[in-house]
């Protein structure tokens, strides 16, 4: 298998742990709340990598890492799995998921203009075909499935009811969580080098744990965190999407963007919201539409062209 395939099924096996870990995270976190959800997440997910490493390396934390990457992959953590998580979050609250997500799914554009720019990575007309493709069969699965995506939150369709104010911090954010996602994978990228992946992983998430857990000590939200803690339905759901998650999807996402040009492990990763179809029609009972269907069969032939390329 070529290194560049290898990048291609590593960012889709990422989609797929990732899309595990949506669903089990959206019951929990309807549960235990948004920031809760996040600190905990990272909290296990530093577990499962820790003891991981000890298996694997002899040592809960990648000490033989040079400084350097410490560096990079820990200003890694912060702008990925904290910066941009908690825009992005601050953007479901204000404009409603729909629209987040359809403007999150610039992700892997930005991913690739940093790709090109810093690291000076050119993708091929194939490859930008197949980016295309991907990122249009996400917009009509989005867009489909909220109806007007910008009146997601509004009774009646009714746009007025989200003050304008709260509209465009809502659009900032979800354009930042984006920004964040792609900044995160340039520079886990730039610090990862060759090493180990789920070595890699750790110093992202650990750093995140302790960037977290700052906003919560400032915030007082980690009063609803040790509440959290007693609600035994939420952390069995919990523990599954850390494990998906934080464990195994951003180290499998490490893997990706060591192993291709960033574009194109962000565009195959990007692809969750046509992944979670299935699942989200067996476990809770949401309709197919013909929208889902164009959206699910234009998103695949580009993953496709991703994989030709």
């Amino acid at each position: 298998m070529s290194i560049v395939n290898l990048g291609a099924v590593a960012a889709l096996a990422t989609a797929m742990s990732w899309t595990i870990t949506a669903i089990a995270f959206e019951y929990a976190g309807k549960r235990i709340g948004a920031f809760a959800l996040n600190f905990l997440r990272l909290v296990l997910g530093m577990v499962f990598l820790g003891l991981y490493c000890l298996a694997t390396r002899g040592s809960f934390f990648p000490l033989d890492a040079p400084p350097s990457a410490w560096l990079w992959l820990s200003a890694s953590g912060i702008v990925g799995l904290v910066i941009g998580d908690l825009l992005l979050f601050q953007a479901f609250i204000d404009i409603g998921s729909r629209l987040s997500m359809l403007l999150y799914a610039s992700a892997p554009a930005l991913t690739a203009v940093l790709g090109f720019g810093i690291l000076g990575e050119r993708l091929a007309g194939l490859a930008l075909l197949g980016m295309a493709l991907t990122l249009a069969g996400i917009c009509i699965v989005v867009l489909g499935r909220g109806g007007a995506a910008l009146a997601a939150n509004c009774p009646d369709g009714k746009q007025d009811c989200v003050p304008r104010a709260k509209r465009i911090r809502g659009l900032l954010c979800a354009l930042g969580g984006a920004l964040g996602q792609a900044g995160g994978l340039m520079l886990s990228k730039v610090g990862a080098g060759s090493m180990d992946p789920f070595a890699g992983t750790q110093i992202r998430v650990s750093t995140a744990v302790l960037g977290f857990g700052i906003i919560l000590l400032a915030s007082g939200a980690w009063k609803g965190t040790f509440r959290a803690l007693k609600d035994r339905k939420a952390l069995g759901s919990l523990v599954l999407g850390s494990f998906f998650g934080p464990f195994l999807g951003i180290s499998l996402s490490l893997l990706a963007v060591q192993s291709t040009k960033l574009g194109v492990a962000a565009t195959i990763m990007s692809i969750i919201p046509i992944l979670i179809i299935a699942p989200s029609a067996f476990f809770y009972k949401e309709r197919v539409g013909a929208r889902d269907v164009l959206g699910s069969v234009v998103a695949v032939a580009g993953v496709f062209v991703l994989f030709m390329a």
